[in-house]
């Protein structure tokens, strides 16, 4: 079943219990680290659970003559409209304990198992030759840059790939929000006061340490107007900010990056990483930020120098910092930004929700359906491989 905006994703199975549904009939799990489909019976398709729990299988056409391995998370319309198109394997990395990231060997193992002529990745790197070798007829990849993929030696091979683009626009726009009422609200000290019996912290009252100024009214730069920037844009608008973005790419950009800087209460990263962007905001630009200005970062920390950006925050120059990404993924515990009460740091969640696979899956599927039909999809990567 699709789950649409606000719905709940289905509850976790617990171990020895089942899972049935209309059109579905109960089987035993594979066991840990088996993905063996049973040997009998119409063609379905594995809803994995845990080891030691029993797995729901899902009918599909049986007269379908393809057969696809996913070991991406995927669901709503998009899992049902591939369950049209092919015998699905799902087998998602997320849902492994501990994480599962496969490689080309052994993806191209997997692949063969389960004579699969279409692989649809997430986070598995497949960067040698030996999945390319494979007669694939698509490669979906749930990103918006497929770079876990080697393109070249995919189109080389005439593989079509697919990739995602702005799946997860929404979400990492809504962190961004998150992140930016955190730093202003100082609500993760204000939080802490109140879990440590401290409210009166130092014969202080709640008022007297985390008075600030309202956002409506403010103004807000982003850097990187694409899909991100865009989803956070209106959601700022709606806020009562004043809304200035730049993108030496975006024509409709408002501003350039020295007039973001020094107009901007608030400004949020969401450019990419490239050679032109990486450390773009070093010393000189936290400098031309207005006092006070709060820095958010939802995007990549290769954008900014680390650095400078403490150097500008221990100053008391910057007013505070919500970041949602580290270089090498996280931070050490002793690191300068884990003391600082005015910044928010959170493990790079950002695109951590259930509308976020749903939205992938749907556009990897319709682009599938549309190669198996013999079209050109939007989201195709290389379409010099087709006809």
């Amino acid at each position: 079943m699709a789950h649409g905006r606000g719905a709940r994703p289905p509850a976790p199975i617990t171990p020895g219990a089942t899972a049935a549904g209309p059109d579905s009939t109960e089987v035993a799990a594979p066991t840990a680290g088996s993905t063996q489909l049973p040997d009998s019976g119409p063609a379905r398709s594995w809803l994995p659970g845990a080891p030691g729990r029993r797995a729901r299988l899902a009918p599909v056409n049986a007269a379908a003559s393809h057969r696809a391995l996913v070991t991406a998370p995927f669901r709503g319309e998009g899992l049902t409209t591939l369950r049209g198109l092919a015998h699905v394997v799902l087998d998602p990395w997320i849902d492994q304990h501990p994480v599962r990231l496969l490689d080309s060997d052994a993806m191209a193992a997997m692949v063969r198992e389960h004579d699969a002529d279409i692989l649809v990745v997430e986070s598995d790197f497949l960067n040698g030759p030996a999945i390319y070798d494979l007669p694939l007829v698509a490669l979906g990849v749930c990103r918006g840059d497929p770079n876990n993929v080697d393109v070249a030696r995919a189109t080389e091979r005439g593989i079509p790939v697919l990739r995602a683009p702005g799946r997860n626009a929404d979400a990492v726009a809504e962190l961004a929000v998150a992140l930016m009422f955190a730093v202003n609200r100082r609500l993760v000290p204000a939080d802490r006061d109140v879990h440590e019996g401290q409210t009166y912290r130092d014969g202080s009252i709640p008022y007297q340490r985390y008075r600030a100024w309202q956002l409506a009214g403010q103004t807000a730069g982003i850097v990187g107007y694409g899909a991100v920037g865009r989803a956070l844009a209106w959601r700022l608008t709606g806020l009562g900010m004043t809304v200035l973005s730049h993108d030496p790419y975006a024509p409709d950009a408002t501003s350039t990056l020295d007039e973001l800087l020094a107009a901007s209460d608030v400004i949020s990263m969401h450019a990419p990483v490239t050679p032109e962007t990486t450390d773009m905001i070093g010393a000189d630009q936290f400098a031309r930020m207005k006092p006070g200005a709060v820095y958010l970062n939802t995007a990549r920390a290769y954008l900014h120098d680390d650095d400078a950006l403490v150097g500008a925050l221990a100053s008391g120059h910057l007013g505070g910092a919500g970041l949602d990404h580290f270089r090498k993924e996280h931070l050490a515990p002793d690191h300068p930004l884990c003391s600082m009460d005015n910044v928010v740091l959170t493990p790079h969640i950002g695109g951590a929700t259930y509308d976020t696979e749903a939205n992938h899956s749907k556009q990897i599927a319709d682009g599938i359906a549309t190669l198996l039909a013999g079209g050109r999809p939007d989201n195709l990567v290389n379409p010099e491989v087709l006809p």
